[in-house]
């Protein structure tokens, strides 16, 4: 039985140094389907008496009103016999305290650190376990008093924020409910028994315990409640009776104290033939065995969400990645590696594997001929210009049948404007190029993990764009300038010529300065122009493709690998520095799967011996 307790305090423990648990959370927990059982009572009612007793030791804060301000997870361990007696809190985990009162200091400390020296509540829990050889297995919530009125300095709101507070423990259906309620006040009005009704009407989560029965008027007794005949209860009222606050300020030890009660029902006629189930003892071992038994009845749930848990520790752990390996050459193949696996990731969008490559495409089909399209030759081609480059192409010598140099000039001036759209279409394949490389790093969980080298992988491939860009708007713009300095004859030769068209060669060369005449010199300009445009649709998207696309998908981190190879060991370890966060993470997943696995194993033990 204890070892089966002592595994469940286990697990515990690892939910709530890990944060595993919820009891700020709506979501289901490996901690909410743990049993675990919480104190409930209103203010003054014994719970903290109740807590000691089943303890033996004075640990608790005590005072008039509100005194326990946030929850305590109390878990004890029975350790061997003729060991030292001692406590740890979570906050503080590498400091053991031998002294309880400096636990009740403690805890008094840490409820002022959250809440400040007010009368303020906190549901932030403080966890603490106490190893004894003098206690049982168990874990115990004591939940702040229940009450029904606010005093000075406490908000209006704090009676409904005890019992919401109260309630986000004792609704989940593991919690299993000690409600305190004192003999000395009628059963009716407590609290504890009101607000256990309600979230466990049928009384299957709920054990009972009557305080201050010694504190009875005369004449009066609480036989009728431990017998279950004023209140019944599926499983059967304890009675204790705790120390007086005389025996308190007389520093009478529990020891002591444990005798006394035991001696006050075996000497107490009404309650003698109830001594055998009264008393801080048999309560304790009482709910050690009802958790015992609870948690038999949890394990199959348990198990399954264990499992579940591991699964998702396994799956998270491998997308954090592992560890880097401390020499200089394991550094250098990790980053290789995980170079690797983004320039893969950036190739697969490029080929269409992944999505982003069709935008490339996007630019020669659409973009480009689009922007050609919009190309506005008025200027160059209007009559005043025409007619200007002409007769200066002309010089003083007019020309004889066409004017060669004057159709050449025109051509040039008007082919010059389609640099622009070439160096446009070359800058939209950049800044494609660009976002895929953002996207193949937010799609490489290995450069997320460690922040220097996404940094600078991602500087590296940038740089590479950059130079590929510009040798790729060199070649572009060098196929516009090749239709400018070398027109295509074939073309020209094809034209009809003025005699075949009744023309007369001999005419006025006044008259050739017509507009009809420069009219048609611009026609088959515009003719030219557009042929050319035609061309350079399809060859600029080569070129480019050739440039920049090709050569980021064979050479994208080329230069960065050559640089890499000189690094020193002390700077291939910055590139490797991961994110602070990340490693505390991934320690902490690492502790939770041990222990997860560790408790996988015991439960499964335990459900083979059943």
């Amino acid at each position: 039985m204890d070892n089966l307790i002592s595994l469940v305090n286990k697990i515990q423990r690892a939910c709530t140094a890990l944060g595993d648990h919820g009891e700020a959370s709506a979501l289901p927990t490996l901690w909410d389907s743990l049993p675990a059982i919480a104190v409930v009572g209103g203010q003054s009612s014994g719970k903290s008496s109740v807590l000691e007793s089943v303890v033996g030791k004075d640990f608790l804060p005590r005072g008039s009103g509100i005194v326990t301000r946030r929850p305590l997870v109390l878990q004890l361990h029975k350790s061997d016999e003729g060991t030292r007696e001692y406590a740890e809190f979570l906050h503080l985990p590498r400091k053991r305290f031998t002294d309880f009162a400096a636990v009740r200091k403690e805890i008094q400390d840490e409820t002022d650190r959250e809440t400040g020296r007010t009368k303020q509540i906190s549901s932030v829990p403080i966890h603490l376990s106490i190893f004894s050889p003098n206690v049982v297995n168990l874990t115990l919530v004591d939940l702040p008093g229940l009450t029904k009125v606010a005093v000075e300095g406490q908000p209006e709101s704090i009676v409904q924020d005890i019992e919401n507070m109260v309630r986000s423990y004792i609704e989940k259906p593991n919690c299993i409910i000690l409600a305190i309620s004192p003999a000395n006040q009628d059963l009716a009005t407590s609290d504890a028994i009101k607000i256990s009704r309600e979230v466990d009407p049928t009384g299957e989560r709920t054990l009972g315990v009557l305080t201050k029965i010694d504190l009875m008027d005369k004449g009066t007794d609480a036989v009728d409640i431990l017998e279950g005949k004023s209140y019944r209860l599926k499983f059967p009222w304890v009675g204790v009776v705790n120390r007086s606050q005389a025996d308190i300020n007389k520093n009478v030890d529990m020891i002591a104290a444990r005798r006394r009660e035991r001696e006050y029902f075996a000497s107490t006629p009404e309650y003698r033939h109830l001594a055998h189930r009264m008393g801080s003892e048999h309560l304790a071992k009482m709910l050690s065995k009802h958790l015992e038994t609870v948690i038999k009845s949890r394990i199959p749930g348990i198990q399954s969400l264990i499992n579940k848990t591991i699964v998702e520790l396994e799956t998270e752990l491998s997308r954090l990645g592992r560890p880097i390996a401390a020499d200089a050459g394991g550094k250098l193949y990790s980053i290789m590696e995980i170079c690797r696996l983004f320039d893969q990731n950036f190739r697969e969008h490029l080929d269409g594997v992944r999505s982003g490559g069709d935008k490339v495409y996007n630019v020669f089909d659409n973009q480009l001929p689009a922007a050609l399209k919009r190309l506005q030759f008025d200027r160059q081609l209007s009559m005043e210009n025409i007619k200007k480059l002409i007769t200066e192409a002309d010089g003083y010598q007019p020309h004889l049948i066409a004017p060669e140099q004057g159709y050449r000039r025109l051509i040039e001036s008007t082919l010059v404007t389609i640099r622009g759209p070439a160096e446009a279409a070359v800058d939209a394949v950049h800044s494609i190029l660009k976002d895929l490389v953002h996207k193949a790093i937010s799609e490489t969980p290995e450069l997320k993990q460690y922040p220097g080298l996404r940094v600078e992988v991602g500087n590296a491939a940038i740089e590479s764009l950059d130079r590929m860009r510009d040798q790729s708007k060199k070649a572009a713009l060098q196929l516009v300038d090749m239709e400018c300095c070398y027109l295509t004859v074939e073309f020209f030769r094809k034209l009809p010529q003025d005699v075949e068209k009744g023309g007369n060669p001999t005419q006025s060369i006044f008259d050739r300065y017509h507009e009809t005449y420069l009219r048609r010199i611009g026609t088959t300009v515009l003719s030219y122009v557009n042929m050319v445009c035609a061309t350079l649709r399809h060859s600029i998207p080569k070129s480019i493709v050739y440039c920049q696309v090709r050569e980021a998908k064979r050479s994208l981190l080329d230069l960065f690998y050559t640089e890499l190879g000189k690094l020193e060991q002390k700077r291939l370890s910055a590139l490797l520095n991961e994110d602070p966060a990340v490693m505390e993470r991934r320690s902490a997943l690492a502790k939770r799967l041990e222990l997860y696995r560790s408790a996988q194993a015991e439960i499964d033990t335990v459900a083979w011996s059943k």
